[in-house]
Order: structure tokens, then sequence, then C-alpha cells
């Protein structure tokens, strides 16, 4: 079986999904492994690092027309999925409920998709969840890059020419982004507060030293370890509880996301009118929609004074860990699917059939046929 590794083609994304050292381990399982040439130059890994573990390098149009799978990490885009053969395979992050119309060309191409977004929080998925390993470079990163965009600094300074107060920071989502991001900031020396629908987060976040603004949560229990979409009634009541620190933050990082779903709003321009001259907002949900109203893939957009850059962040700031720890889950992965160096397609298996979202062309709703 040949696996085609692609260069990613989303801009300003560097990282690669499989890395010389794991293209190796799926030769030694039986795999021939053929990557695009200079797919991980932007992760540090040359060519020839790929060739020395024993893997073909190729052009794109030789992996679309002769790999039995295609691998990469985002989305594949237009072209791409029109370049599908019947019966091939695709591994990557599809987003296919907020990517409808790309399942139905997928569909048409006669093709199977897996998505690495899907795969479902349980103890045996754990070394296969890329949102987890992306999500904690994502924290780090979100808050380096909130640091860059603010005219402000972090810590509390006393000079002799006055005191400067301490960055206030708003961290949307409890998960591992949010804990990284709340950890990050803290070190740096800012006022941390964070809100989650998870009432079970409060005690991690507080052991970070973030403030958590409580909402009554009762009967928006998450869902398999993830936030699960929440009522109406609830976005309402978190909207009231966290206003009063939205406007006063300097800093808002937003990191809530439902796997395969839209990502809920969270900030709207009404209260972008609020907030202060100059805040920033870092919106890690962006590839699925946005917490912001306003935000837009791998875009800045200034309004009401307020910078909000949408982005799906930062593993591909810090290409060569995030690329690493991608690489691991993926192979992971593959391990799972297969037996031997072929495809077992045991469709009564979780975590293959949350992932598998197009078999042979036929679209499975929500896992299943």
């Amino acid at each position: 079986m040949i696996i085609g590794v692609l260069k990613e083609t989303q801009k300003g994304d560097n990282r690669v999904s499989i890395t010389p050292k794991i293209a190796q381990q799926l030769i030694e399982k039986g795999f021939e492994i053929r990557v695009e040439e200079n797919a991980g130059v932007n992760s540090s890994y040359k060519n020839s690092d790929y060739s020395k573990s024993g893997a073909g390098i190729s052009s794109k149009e030789d992996l679309f027309k002769n790999a039995d799978v295609l691998i990469k990490i985002n989305p594949f885009d237009n072209k791409e999925l029109k370049g599908l053969k019947k019966g091939q395979i695709i591994i990557a992050q599809l987003f296919h409920k907020s990517h409808p119309k790309d399942m139905k060309i997928i569909s048409k191409q006669g093709a199977t998709a897996f998505s690495m977004d899907a795969i479902p929080r349980i103890s045996r998925a754990q070394d296969m969840d890329v949102l987890s390993s992306q999500n904690n470079l994502a924290g780090y990163k979100a808050v380096i890059k909130g640091a860059y965009e603010m005219t402000k600094i972090f810590p509390l300074m006393m000079t002799a020419a006055g005191t400067i107060s301490p960055a206030r920071v708003l961290v949307y989502g409890v998960g591992v982004a949010g804990l990284q991001a709340i950890a990050t900031a803290k070190r740096l020396g800012a006022i941390v507060e964070a809100t989650d629908i998870r009432s079970e987060t409060k005690e991690q976040a507080e052991s970070l030293g973030a403030k958590f603004i409580l909402v009554d949560n009762k009967g928006e229990e998450s869902e398999g370890g993830y936030a699960k979409e929440a009522s109406t009634d609830y976005a309402q009541r978190q909207k009231e509880a966290v206003d009063k620190s939205l406007f006063k933050a300097d800093l808002v990082i937003t990191t809530a996301m439902i796997p395969g779903r839209q990502s809920p709003v969270l900030i709207t321009e009404e209260q972008l009118e609020n907030m202060q001259n100059g805040a920033v907002i870092i919106d890690l949900a962006a590839a699925q929609g946005g917490n912001c109203e306003l935000s837009k893939m791998n875009k800045t957009v200034i309004k009401h004074g307020v910078k909000i850059i949408g982005t799906t962040i930062a593993p591909e700031s810090v290409s060569t860990n995030a690329s690493d720890l991608y690489a691991k889950n993926t192979f992971n992965y593959i391990v799972h699917l297969t037996e031997g160096h072929t495809f077992k397609w045991d469709l009564e298996e979780a975590i293959t059939n949350d992932t598998l979202i197009v078999l042979n062309g036929e679209i499975r709703q929500n896992g299943k046929s």
C-alpha cells in the first residue's frame, strides 16, 4: 500500500503530517511512503531526511495518480478534492460538519475519507488525539501572539516614572488549549480569568491561578469529555456573566470548539462595541466558523477599535514540534485502522466508526451509515 504525504497548502501552515522518523516506522510496518517534494522543509525536514528514512520523493501529480492513501493536516482544497480517484483514501482534519460541500465532492469522486478531528475522546484514543496534541501548542502560542499584537505589556512593572498595571487576559474554554493559555499568561504576569460551560474545569483553571467565571450549567453536561453545544438560555447567561470581564480585557483568547460542528459564537459585534480600544482577540476556533462573530480565518479584522485575529494558530508557528506530535498521532491512528498493511474496515469499532466520514463515495451521517 502506497501512502502519499502531501505538502500543506493552507496559508501560513508550515507543518507536515508525517516526519522522517514516522515515515521510517511506517515503512517498517510494510507501507510504501512517498512524500511530496519539499513537504517538510518548513518544519526543518529536508527531502534528504525523508530519503534516508526510506521514503520516496514524488511530485504532487504522482501522489494523486499512484497513492492508495493521501495524508495531510488541513482540509483538502477544491482542486485537490476534484483530483481524487475512485477508491482512494484520504486522512486529514476535514471538519466535515462545517464543510458539507467538501464531503459531497469526495462522495462524487467515489473516494473514502477519514477525519482526524473526529477522534473520540476515549482513553484508548488518547495517543491519536490530534486536537489535544496541537491545542497544547496552540494555547501557548496564542498568548505569545497576543502579547506581540497588544500595545501593553503583561506584568506589573514599577518604574521611576510610575507603575504599569498588569494586563488582563480572558480565556474562553478551559480545555487543553485554554489551560495552556492560562498557564502561559500567568507566567508572563497577567491577571487571568477564564470561563467554560463545564463546571468541572473550574478547579483546573484555578489551580493555574485564573479566576473562574462560574455560570450555572444545569442541564449543560459535556459529551465525551468535550463541551457540547450550549442551549440558548445558557449562552445568554454566560454572556451576561462574562461581559464585565470581557469589557475590561486587554487580550481575549477563545478556544471553544465542538468536534465536527460549527464553533459557537461567544462574542458578538454588539459586545465588541463595549470592549476596550486596542484590545486583541485571538480566535483559535476560526477554522470552524469562529467564536467571535467577526472572525475571518487567517485574517486580521479591526472593528470598533478591537483587533480580531482568526487562526487555527499556532501549531504552525512551532512547526517542528507540532509536526512531531501530529505525525505520532497519525502513526498510531494508521496502526489502529490497519492489520499488517491493509485496512481492517471494522465499522463496529468506535474510533473507526466516528472518524470514517465517507466510505467509497457514501457519506455516513454522524459516523453511521
